[in-house]
């Protein structure tokens, strides 16, 4: 089968600003993928995890270059779980675009090439998914992994401490986010800034001004 042929399960595509990672704030284009293998307690997209539509490598290419820019993250649901979204990274880098994968590292990650931006969402124990993530996973770290935390209690900050040290991970990019309804970015910061860590405290942009 040619690679545009192959079939994908997609739940949508659409353009807004990047709300979180490194990148937070640039214009990108999303192919949220459908279906997730977790349900944590605070997703905001529980849509995704039912079935999506088929589509087509070579159509979610064609919707992709609607949109202006050369920035698309593959999120999800869990992209991870369609063993053939690499074939959809391998396209979009042939066509220049520089390219981001939001997974929850619960699945095995080696497959995706050098090229991708991994930002790894370890789950902490408030998301109810605490023992999810795939040590393995951290056999193979690249400088340009990102590992995000979304902290809802001061329980699930010292998870993301302890497990931060524990593997190593300080000199690697690091995002806490809290869950607003849970836990106040201002209580989050305080902790931050009294424990001195080297950590990037993180809002969703897109939600702070009202946009997808």
């Amino acid at each position: 089968m040619n690679n545009k042929e192959i079939l994908l399960n997609v739940c949508e595509v659409f353009y807004s600003l990047q709300g979180e990672s490194s990148y937070a704030g640039y214009p990108c284009i999303f192919v949220r993928l459908a279906e997730c293998n977790l349900n944590c307690s605070y997703c905001d997209t529980k849509y995704s995890h039912a079935s999506g539509k088929l589509w087509k490598i070579s159509d979610i290419i064609s919707e992709v270059q609607k949109y202006p820019v050369k920035l698309v993250e593959l999120t999800g649901g869990e992209p991870m779980l369609q063993d053939d979204v690499v074939v959809l990274m391998t396209e979009l880098n042939d066509l220049g675009y520089q390219i981001l994968l939001e997974t929850n590292g619960s699945i095995y990650l080696n497959d995706v090439p050098e090229y991708v931006s991994r930002i790894i969402d370890v789950k902490t124990p408030g998301s109810g998914h605490g023992e999810s993530f795939m040590i393995y996973n951290l056999r193979n770290i690249r400088p340009r992994d990102e590992f995000k935390f979304v902290i809802t209690s001061h329980y699930d900050y010292d998870f993301a401490k302890e497990f931060i040290s524990r593997h190593k991970l300080w000199d690697q990019k690091l995002i806490f986010s809290p869950v607003t309804f849970a836990l106040p970015a201002q209580k989050l910061a305080e902790w931050i800034l009294s424990d001195g860590l080297n950590v990037r405290m993180q809002i969703q942009l897109h939600k702070a001004i009202g946009i997808l």
